[in-house]
């Protein structure tokens, strides 16, 4: 992305009474950070309905976050990035925020998400980023208090697994599900919660992968910055690194997710946090969270491309079926859901590696 200045126009607005509200309120936070005006200009979007702009100010960036008050509630943004900047982490500062507006100036960490400089012929810079990563991640987990956060618990979870069939197989696949689809799926989904659910708890990202972790501006600066984590919860300890090995966007062979999760954990261990004193164990405690993970995000990609007309998310469905019979092939007790994939799919037998590299 260019931080060239291009002219105002070339930010959209769908709304003229909210895009008259955001001049009104730049030109009131303008002069306490000198910024330009002039030089606003979209930075990026994400699936919900924020987005995010960038402006020119004193010999530096900042980013405005756009997030209309009647679709998204900043408050737990402003929240979990205090937590985050009190656990050490890099993470944007709230500079300015008109909570009734939903605008808000932020610092700006950079242009460079981790996802777009990772690059599997150079492993072990790679390496470097994603241990990194884990540097990050040890720190929020390690600041972790109930009660704090909202818990990760068996209705939230059942929430998300209901995502799978309601909009991937259903509104997407097209399918009507019969009474036994139905039922295996309900006792699947059960397991899935019973396990996930026995982890310990501590604070969970919730989208803690490449593409929400920026590399900073100060090549000095060891932390990578942190973004889009105002969905935090209290949680399953196996869920971010999850999250982060098995992304939404980014497919690694196995033997590449095993040695960053077991750097992960030997650091976590380390650390005191709560992770299994075997890894064997922990490995497939994360297995199964993963697996939880890749069945709600495969429903929640449907919904963004049938509800809110943003189908590029779709394009990355195939990676989580894989995923998905990955796991549900590995273990006896899923054997129900492999073969429902199977028949839903129309493949036989279960993927078991993951691809190499960028897919």
């Amino acid at each position: 992305m260019s931080d060239s200045a291009p002219s105002p126009s070339d930010v959209a607005w769908s709304d003229p009474r909210r895009e008259a509200a955001f001049h009104g309120w730049l030109g009131q936070v303008a002069p306490a950070h000198a910024l330009q005006p002039g030089t606003v200009r979209p930075a990026s979007a994400d699936a919900s309905f924020r987005r995010y702009l960038r402006v020119d100010g004193a010999g530096r960036s900042f980013i405005i976050m756009d997030a209309p008050p009647e679709r998204e509630d900043c408050a737990p943004f402003v929240k979990v990035a205090g937590l985050m900047a009190d656990a050490g982490l890099l993470v944007p500062r709230v500079l300015a925020w008109d909570q009734p507006l939903g605008f808000m100036l932020l610092d700006d960490l950079g242009t460079q998400t981790m996802i777009e400089v990772v690059d599997a012929q150079q492993m072990r810079a790679t390496q470097a980023l994603y241990l990194r990563a884990v540097d990050a991640l040890v720190a929020w987990q390690l600041a972790s208090r109930p009660g704090v956060l909202p818990p990760y618990d068996e209705a939230l979870l059942a929430r998300e697994l209901a995502l799978f069939p309601d909009w991937y197989l259903q509104k997407h696949r097209g399918l009507e599900l019969p009474a036994r689809m139905r039922e295996t799926l309900d006792a699947q989904f059960k397991l899935l919660m019973q396990r996930n659910l026995a982890s310990p708890a501590v604070y969970v990202h919730r989208d803690f992968m490449p593409r929400n972790l920026m590399l900073p501006r100060d090549p000095a600066e060891p932390r990578l910055g942190v973004l889009d984590f105002q969905d935090a919860v209290h949680g399953p300890i196996t869920y971010d690194i999850a999250c982060l090995m098995r992304d939404a966007f980014l497919s690694w062979d196995e033997e590449f997710v095993i040695d960053i999760t077991v750097r992960y954990w030997e650091k976590a261990l380390k650390a005191g946090l709560p992770v299994d004193a075997d890894f064997g164990d922990f490995y497939r405690a994360v297995e199964w969270m993963g697996l939880q993970r890749h069945l709600k995000v495969a429903g929640i990609f449907a919904r963004l491309t049938l509800r809110d007309g943003k189908p590029r998310y779709l394009a990355d469905a195939p990676r989580f079926i894989g995923y998905i019979r990955a796991t549900a092939g590995r273990y006896r007790e899923l054997a129900p859901l492999a073969r429902l994939l199977d028949e839903v799919e129309g493949t036989g037998g279960a993927v078991t590696g993951f691809a190499f590299g960028r897919v």
